[in-house]
Order: structure tokens, then C-alpha cells, then sequence
């Protein structure tokens, strides 16, 4: 039987989404505001859902989408089974898993170490003040036919397009405060090639896969080593090759871009033949004090409980203080079987109630 899926998200008409909410559905994807307004308008219905799946939690939490999930949340059965998947894993994402999840399970990939190959990278030393001018030089070359252009914050990525505009450089931004309508238009464009450059921040880059960026321009450093990988993989795809660009201020920037080094485990070289270089020491995977990594990046998962991040040696020596109290609980109840024991604080889970046949005009 082939499963029924639906897709609802703001900054769009509601009717056709319900529309296709009415005809039953057995997948429904959502994004938290639209999901809510249609459960207050009574045209959606969450206490049949079986799977809750909370994707790029750090992104939402990064939102500000966090009530919003709890008001969700509410809304369902008390049984089911929920995933949570997030890029990272900052303190935020572990508080609220502890808060909603019963008994997680933990199952974490190697940090993605290495970016592709085929990617050039390159750093260059500039005051803040005079990063938007070096950007335009930088756009005006050649050699630049389609750009990528990250930066930390919204308000950030609209003041470099207007500059940009200002400069006669086509270019579009992306980020939280557009509309769906207006991030299509701006994605489209630059698919098209009617615009050369794209201005994102980290957030509403998730997800974008564009053919033939030839450059990737990091004009502000992420403060998160893996995120400088993401943004730079948007490049040398497929095979072809990309060049990945660095501006790093006199700054915090210097001390991030310290922190990728480490984690890329490679030198990255410095460009200076541009008039606003700044003369500052280079950056160097010695003055990381990094060694290269026998390592690959993505490795394979590791399983483990929530809540057991001191190591295998911790997880060890738990399961032998178990074994043991086995060994000496004397026989319980018929047969002389031992009672089951329910170690590192796992709470029981009540059978499911029956809840009947499932109706068939709403949505779950």
C-alpha cells in the first residue's frame, strides 16, 4: 500500500494544503507555525501520530521555534516513538531531548573532518570595515561565475545585497525573514542565472544543492568549525572543481579560523595581493597545535544512552556493577528466575492502550 504524504509550511495559501489534509494522510512533514495554526483552526488532528521526527533540531532551536515545538508536542499521544536529528548537538538540543524523550538512545557519526578535494580554500586577511569592498573586487573577477556568499545574520546578509546592488552586482538574499515566495523567486534566479550571487546565512542554506557554484565566499567566519565544512561543500561537487574563500578580520575571526584549521587538520593558504590586506601573522595548523588525523570524516555511528558521555570506560564499568548485582540478587518467584533489573535511572514503558481503528477524513 503506498503511503499518503502531505506537505504543509507558512508564507503560502492554506487551502490546497488542506485540501490534501482531507483526503487522508499517513506521512504529514510541517514546519511548526503552519502546523499549529491548522490544529487551533480545528483542520488537523494530532492524537493518532505513531512517529514524531523533529529534523535539524539545532535549526529550530536556532529559530526560535522552541515554544512552538513544546505547544506540538502537547498535542500528542503519550505513546509513541520520537527521533530526534540534529547537526550539532549544543547544550540546548540535550536539555530538551532530557525534557521530552524517554530513555534516548544516542547514536552519533564521526564529525565531518575534511572537506572535498576538489575544493581550493583560501584565507584573506581584512578589517571588518572594508569587507564589502574587498567582496566586490572579488566578484568582479573573471574567474567568479557564481558565488555563494555566507554570512552570520539575516540583517547582515541583506546590508551586503544592498551594497552589492549599489555596486552593480546582481545578488538576492535568503534567510528566516523571507518569505517562502521570495526565497523561491531568489533560488530560482540564481539557478537560472539571471543573478551571479547569493547572500545565506547558515540556516536557510540548509538543504540548498545548486549546480556549478564556482565559488563559495565565507565573508564572515561561523564561530562552529563544522559549519565552515557545510558551507564550503556547496562547491567542487560532482567532480568539479571549486574555490572556497576566507575573510577573517583583526577579531574573534582569527580565533575561529584557528579552530577550523584544527579540525580540517590542513594549512590553508593565505592570499595577500589585494589592497586591503591586513599584516597580521598567518594561521597556521602548528599555531593550532593540530596533528593530521589518521581518521576519515563521517566515519561509522556510535549507539549509545543519553546521558553516557564520559566514555566507554564509565559505560564499562556500569555493566560489570550490574553483572555483579545479578550474580548476588537471590532467586525471585516461581522457578527461582531472577526479576529483571532496570539500571542507569531507564524508566518502565506502559503497554500501549488500544485506541481503535483509525478515522479516516483527518490527517496524522
Amino acid at each position: 500500500m503506498k503511503a499518503r504524504t502531505a506537505l504543509i509550511f507558512g508564507g503560502v495559501s492554506q487551502h490546497k494544503q488542506v485540501a490534501q489534509l482531507r483526503k487522508g494522510v499517513d506521512i504529514l512533514v510541517a514546519t511548526p507555525g503552519r502546523l499549529l495554526d491548522l490544529c487551533n483552526q480545528g483542520l488537523l488532528s494530532l492524537e493518532w501520530i505513531e512517529f514524531l521526527v523533529l529534523d535539524e533540531a539545532d535549526t529550530m532551536l536556532d529559530m526560535g521555534f522552541i515554544h512552538d515545538i513544546r505547544r506540538v508536542i502537547a498535542m500528542l499521544p503519550e505513546q509513541r516513538q520520537s527521533l530526534f536529528f540534529s547537526a550539532t548537538m549544543p547544550e540546548s538540543i540535550v536539555k530538551l531531548s532530557k525534557t521530552i524523550l524517554t530513555d534516548p538512545i544516542r547514536v552519533e557519526v564521526a564529525r565531518v573532518s575534511s572537506a572535498a578535494e576538489t575544493v581550493d580554500q583560501r584565507m584573506l586577511f581584512v578589517s571588518q570595515g572594508a569587507k564589502r569592498d574587498l567582496l566586490v573586487e572579488m566578484l568582479n573577477r573573471p574567474e567568479v561565475e557564481t558565488s555563494l556568499v555566507f554570512t552570520r545574520t539575516k540583517y547582515g546578509a541583506d546590508k551586503v545585497v544592498r551594497y552589492l546592488k549599489k555596486n552593480g552586482i546582481r545578488g538576492e538574499a535568503i534567510h528566516g525573514n523571507k518569505s517562502q515566495p521570495q526565497r523561491d523567486r531568489a533560488m530560482n534566479a540564481f539557478r537560472s542565472g539571471k543573478i551571479k550571487v547569493l547572500v545565506a546565512t547558515d540556516i536557510a542554506a540548509r538543504g540548498i544543492d545548486v549546480k556549478g557554484v564556482s565559488h563559495v565566499i565565507n565573508f564572515e567566519i561561523p564561530n562552529i568549525s563544522e559549519t565552515y565544512v557545510h558551507r564550503i561543500g556547496r562547491t567542487g561537487r560532482a567532480g568539479h572543481d571549486g574555490v572556497a574563500y576566507s575573510m577573517v578580520n583583526e577579531g574573534d575571526e582569527r580565533k575561529h579560523m584557528l579552530n577550523i584549521v584544527k579540525l580540517i587538520q590542513r594549512d590553508i593558504p593565505l592570499e595577500e595581493g589585494h589592497q586591503w590586506h591586513l599584516d597580521l601573522p598567518a594561521i597556521t595548523l602548528a599555531d593550532a597545535g593540530g596533528q593530521r588525523s589518521t581518521k576519515s570524516g563521517g566515519g561509522q555511528p556510535q549507539q549509545h544512552r543519553e546521558g553516557s558521555g564520559s566514555g566507554n570506560r564509565n559505560r564499562n564499568r556500569n555493566r560489570n556493577r550490574n553483572r555483579n548485582n545479578n550474580r548476588n540478587r537471590p532467586p525471585q518467584g516461581a522457578g527461582g528466575q531472577d526479576r529483571p533489573t532496570h539500571g542507569g535511572g531507564s524508566r518502565r514503558k506502559k503497554k500501549p492502550k488500544f485506541r481503535g481503528p483509525k478515522p479516516q477524513g483527518d490527517a496524522s
